[in-house]
């Protein structure tokens, strides 16, 4: 068994960022059949990133997900700290950090180095991509492909259209996704999108419910796991994205959305503690 198809996505595939999601996004081309490249800001988070996908691939390999052994996929797999070793990709992905000029600049930089055919997106959960794509040469060739985490085990992908997207790249995100074996929704660009604008609302209600003692974190979840069958509950939901770009997230709907999105000042003094979930050891739960 293999999550590997004869699928249509791009044969080498970039991505700007390993971090969690860039790894993850990088899996999931590799294991669709793809040649991918991760390029990182130094040798250090290089590594880093070499061993966030090399350990995916060993658990879809444990799984039965994949055939083969690492070395084998490892083959297709290769880290950089330069930004030309995107010339030969068909599509990159960008995933660094939700900050906007960082974002510009990477996006930039990446354009800069492109053939003029290949496709470029972001995998920003809530920038404006009409906004981004304002800011580049070839608006026509990019658009979001915000993926989820973690993203070995997400099926769904959202894909959002820029007002200057070109038809093209428009059905060719409905084939790349569908070739990773993910789900694929279309949003037109809006402020949030339609998952982060929803699922921020949720948790930040959740957060307040917490902030004013109607009940505790867990009873709050398995209210809605219980009662409304969602798979994880706002909170932990919340604690696994992090609470740090969940207040950044709610900080843009605010500006652009108006009151309904400001941030609990529970969620502030947790950031500001350093409680920001899972990858930080305590959130609304505690990982230590």
């Amino acid at each position: 068994m293999t999550e590997s198809t004869t699928s249509t996505v791009p044969s080498t595939v970039g991505v700007l960022g390993g971090g969690r999601m860039g790894a993850g996004i990088a899996h999931a081309f590799l294991v669709s059949g793809a040649h991918v490249t991760v390029v990182e800001v130094d040798a250090q988070a290089a590594e880093a990133a070499k061993e966030r996908v090399e350990s995916d691939l060993a658990k879809s390999l444990e799984r039965g997900k994949i055939d083969g052994n690492l070395d084998v996929w490892a083959e297709n797999f290769a880290v950089s700290v330069d930004y030309a070793d995107f010339a030969n990709c068909e599509l990159v992905v960008e995933a660094v950090p939700e900050i906007w000029d960082l974002k510009v600049s990477s996006l930039q930089e990446i354009e800069a180095n492109l053939s003029e055919g290949a496709w470029l997106a972001t995998n920003t959960s809530s920038l404006s991509v009409d906004g981004l794509a304002a800011q580049l040469q070839r608006p026509e060739r990019f658009c979001g492909m915000h993926f989820f985490n973690p993203v070995p085990a997400s099926k769904l992908v959202e894909i959002v259209i820029g007002e200057r997207t070109g038809q093209e790249l428009r059905d060719l995100t409905l084939q790349w996704v569908a070739g990773l074996g993910k789900t694929p929704v279309t949003v037109k660009d809006a402020p949030g999108f339609a998952s982060s604008r929803l699922g921020v609302a949720l948790g930040l209600e959740a957060i307040r419910m917490v902030e004013e003692g109607v009940a505790s974190a867990e009873d709050i979840d398995n209210a809605m796991v219980l009662g409304y069958k969602h798979p994880v509950g706002p909170l932990a939901l919340t604690d696994i994205v992090g609470l740090d770009v969940r207040l950044g997230i709610a900080e843009y709907l605010e500006k652009e959305l108006g009151p309904r999105f400001t941030p609990p000042q529970l969620m502030r003094d947790m950031v500001e503690r350093g409680e920001l979930g899972k990858k930080s050891g305590r959130g609304f739960y505690d990982y230590s």
